[in-house]
């Protein structure tokens, strides 16, 4: 009968319900403390069942799906049954890479209806009924078919606006939990100062206090580790650490960075991201000055759990356990890699072989019990402090109904608008007219895919809006002409006298170059998901995990595009779509107006229109610089004293430098003051002013720069930053705060101290738009 009222209970879809029991035992007592439940948990599992928790192997084969309904896979059992399997990674995810399409992928109610499944199988048919975690792809919207995709990370940066992001955040993680997943892979928190390397665009950019901010506030919309909140989601941080510099710019290789650097800089933004609220942290595939991050005991023990009080989990990057042995060549076996990764600090194996052998070494001596205890009860701690031992299940229908809402694509569009940065609008050329006929020409002109960016899930047509589609949401379709011209890679099928035809026909032509992450069924993949370039097949993909560059040019017939346009007279604005910066030079000194909108996700296309049109006056900042030449790199704007010296060839300057972006209105700064708070903090206002004729968003940015230290600081870096909106003609005077991490540096016995002397208050609307400076002498 018992089984049967379970049975009911699911059917129903009721969330929350639980059989009941005449008594319970201490770990499945709610009303007692998580310490109690967990260590009671822990004195009743055997040495194979506290192993099981801590494997994640891959998901997307543990559900099977019949018409629609779905249930667990035989794999599935196995999992459970011989290895008591504890987490599964991307049991919902859909790409080229899992082989799962929108015709035998899950919706998002099919998903609920799978992640219930799983759970009812574990809670019930086991002999401690642990529920089992769900880890899910989660950078700019749940990698899942029909959920809501936001621009991918670096665009997000651009919005220099951590409210608004911790909104989206906050949809992301309601998404998640309402298929019946609980794990979010991200923030990634990598700085990029590597151009070349394919995962910039997953990145918040080059600074880190604009990563920690961004990335915090994402953390913060997630739910901050309040777990106990139904729609909270358990962040993983990635990746630890300093895994956007590699050497040549090879994903994966190793990462040169002094250790004054590291801590600095690299690792700023993961301490903010773990003070914010985050739970788990992913090791990085790379290693530092010879130690593989997955087996760095200094990062994971004494920097994350000792220094920083980390209470969370940690988790290796897909295999990179079992890279001890096949990449870093440091281990002889798997099994020995294992107990490396364990005994550093590692908790959860993402692919779930590696550590399935550790077993074997607790039972032969070889690792203590002890520390596979401890890696355990932090998995098992979260589980409880989620309440999944007492809330397993999820309503389906609701996931049906509250996935991708009209709110939450509204949201999409407002990241979406502020993530678009104007480089260039010569002769105010923007805004354009309605009245006008445009041509709208390139190969990311109307291209679904090239719009999202990498680890997204297939979309159904209607729910991906391209540029060309978003123009004619604005103009009448008899005004507008579409020739793609050329493809981003593919040189054989290019047509450019019909872009040069449609751009004579019209009054203004709108180029949309640049790039794309898009995977596709034809491209091979590793077994971590890594796309493999090849000249067998020429996608469009240019970036993209795996996808690393030589060069920062357009690849394919782009140029000679942009060049034929150009020859017409017609004026011309340029918008790349792209995941890293690429070459802009051409473009800056021909183009009457350039825009980048990095990869803006489903609402992109509308996005760009609202600009284009004027109903979006352009807030986007550069949160990376973009050079002029490849050799310059790397060419972040805070880079320590001395200042570069220039090149023969050229500037050492970049194109643009982080922080640039124009609106359609100009902002005057002025008035300038400083009051002492306390002993560390200090108050910052000045009098701002929009003297345009649009309203519209400054984004005040305030740098500083230490005269004088006992170690090497930089030019100058970016402390604090607000976005401020006034109407045309409007004043306001705006305040900014500085603490005393404002100040402070690693000294030369690499303790954080804040030195007495002068530092200079740069307050302006880029790195290298300073409109008013400060001497402040601090004591």
């Amino acid at each position: 009968m018992k089984k049967i009222i379970c049975s009911l209970i699911m059917a129903t879809g009721i969330s929350g319900m639980v059989c009941a029991q005449p008594s319970l035992l201490p770990y499945k007592n709610p009303s007692l403390p998580v310490s109690t439940r967990v260590n009671d948990l822990l004195s009743r599992m055997t040495i194979e069942e506290k192993v099981g928790q801590l494997l994640c192997p891959l998901g997307w084969g543990m559900y099977v799906k019949d018409g629609k309904q779905v249930s667990f896979s035989d794999e599935y059992k196995k999992q459970i049954d011989q290895r008591h399997t504890g987490m599964f990674w991307a049991t919902f995810r859909a790409d080229p890479w899992t082989k799962k399409t929108l015709e035998i992928g899950l919706t998002p109610e099919q998903a609920a209806q799978a992640a219930n499944a799983l759970q009812k199988y574990a809670v019930e048919n086991t002999r401690l009924g642990i529920p089992v975690f769900l880890a899910e792809e989660a950078p700019h919207g749940h990698m899942a078919i029909g959920t809501t995709v936001f621009p991918t990370s670096i665009g997000q940066a651009a919005t220099f606006n951590p409210q608004l992001i911790e909104e989206m955040g906050r949809i992301i993680g309601k998404e998640i939990r309402l298929q019946g997943a609980h794990i979010g892979y991200g923030p990634v928190l990598d700085l990029a100062r590597e151009l070349r390397w394919s995962r910039v665009e997953e990145t918040y950019g080059e600074d880190p206090v604009l990563s920690a901010t961004i990335g915090s506030a994402m953390v913060k919309g997630l739910g901050g580790g309040n777990l106990s909140e139904p729609y909270s989601v358990i962040s993983t941080l990635k990746h630890f650490v300093a895994y956007g510099v590699p050497e040549g710019g090879h994903n994966g290789s190793p990462s040169v960075v002094g250790v004054r650097d590291l801590h600095e800089n690299y690792l700023l933004p993961f301490k903010a991201a773990v003070d914010a609220g985050a739970l788990s942290v992913m090791t990085a595939y790379n290693s530092m000055d010879g130690i593989p991050c997955t087996m760095n005991r200094q990062m994971l023990q004494d920097v994350l759990r000792g220094q920083w009080g980390f209470k969370g989990f940690t988790v290796s990057d897909l295999y990179s356990i079992e890279g001890i042995k096949d990449s870093h060549c440091i281990a002889k076996t798997v099994d020995e890699a294992a107990r490396y990764a364990l005994s550093a600090g590692l908790d959860v194996d993402l692919g779930g072989d590696a550590f399935a052998t550790l077993t074997k070494s607790v039972e032969d001596g070889k690792i203590a019990a002890a520390v596979l205890d401890s890696a355990v009860s932090r998995v098992l701690r979260l589980k409880f402090e989620m309440g999944l031992f007492e809330h397993p299940y999820v309503d389906s229908r609701k996931a049906g109904r509250e996935v991708r809402t009209d709110g939450h694509i509204s949201v999409a569009r407002k990241v979406a608008q502020q993530s678009v940065v104007l480089l260039e609008n010569k002769h105010r050329i923007l805004p354009l007219s309605g009245k006008c006929k445009i041509a709208v020409i390139g190969p990311n002109a109307d291209n679904q895919y090239n719009m999202l960016g990498d680890y997204t899930a297939p979309q159904e047509e209607a729910n991906v809006v391209t540029v060309l589609e978003g123009i004619l949401g604005k103009v009448d379709k008899r005004r507008v002409r579409y020739a793609k011209g050329c493809a981003i890679r593919d040189t054989l099928h290019a047509d450019i006298e019909e872009a040069v035809r449609a751009a004579r026909a019209s009054d203004v032509a709108v180029v949309v170059v640049g790039g794309s992450s898009a995977r596709d069924f034809k491209t091979s993949y590793k077994d971590t998901g890594a796309a493999v370039v090849s000249n067998d097949h020429v996608s469009d993909m240019e970036s993209g995990e795996g996808y690393d560059r030589v060069s920062l040019d357009l690849l394919g017939k782009q140029s000679e595009l942009l060049r034929a346009v150009k020859s017409t007279g017609v004026p011309m604005i340029v918008v790349y779509i792209q995941g890293r910066p690429l070459d802009m030079n051409w473009a800056k000194e021909n183009a009457d107006a350039l825009l980048t909108a990095w990869y803006p996700g489903q609402e992109g296309g509308n996005a760009i229109a609202d600009v284009l049109f004027g109903e979006y006056n352009p807030s986007g900042r550069l949160p990376v610089s973009i050079p002029k030449h490849i050799g310059q790199l790397p060419v972040y704007y805070s880079r320590l004293n001395p200042q570069s010296h220039d090149y023969v060839e050229m500037s050492a300057a970049p194109l643009y430098s982080f922080g640039y972006g124009k609106g359609f209105s100009p902002f005057a700064y002025g008035n300038l003051q400083v009051k002492k708070l306390d002993d560390r903090r200090y108050e910052v206002a000045f009098d701002l002013r929009n003297e345009g004729d649009y309203d519209g968003t400054e984004v005040v940015q305030l740098y500083v720069r230490d005269e004088y230290a006992s170690v090497v600081r930089p030019r100058l870096q970016l402390k604090a930053f607000k976005q401020v909106f006034l109407k045309k003609g409007e004043s306001k005077r705006v305040t900014l705060q500085l603490g005393e991490d404002a100040f402070s540096l690693i000294n030369a016995d690499m303790q954080r101290v804040v030195e007495p002397g002068d530092f200079t208050l740069m307050l302006g609307a880029a790195s290298d738009d300073i409109r008013l400076t400060m001497n402040l002498n601090v004591e």
